[in-house]
């Protein structure tokens, strides 16, 4: 069993940056860590993951060279770096854990949710 707590979430303004923090309870180094999203009316969306046991990360094309997921190995702690943040960005971001992240439908550990909105 793993338990994620996410938090970082708030309002900010179009260009703006923001940091989002995922602490989880424990962590198997074949697990991969990352982040999804979902907006209003839409369905839940990859945004970024990294592979806990190397440096592999991968990103959803939407948010490559804004966004960067990096991590804490000490702390089984994983952030999303958000620069020039879009009103398109606004979702709440999920925080999720398991062996894969390939499909959200499949992803057995996830985080509350913090909420991000970009004005514009």
């Amino acid at each position: 069993q793993v338990q994620l707590i996410d938090s970082g979430g708030g309002l900010v303004q179009a260009g703006d940056s923001l940091s989002l923090s995922c602490a989880a309870s424990r962590l198997p180094l074949n697990y991969f860590m990352g982040w999804f999203r979902q907006a209003p009316g839409k369905e839940r969306e990859f945004v970024a993951a990294m592979r806990w046991s190397d440096t592999y990360t991968n990103y959803a094309d939407s948010v490559k060279g804004r966004f960067t997921i990096s991590r804490d190995s000490a702390k089984n702690t994983v952030y999303l770096q958000m620069n020039s943040l879009k009103p398109e960005d606004t979702a709440v971001y999920y925080c999720a854990a398991d062996y894969s992240l390939a499909s959200w439908r499949n992803v057995r550990y996830w985080g509350q949710g913090t909420q991000v909105t970009v004005s514009s």
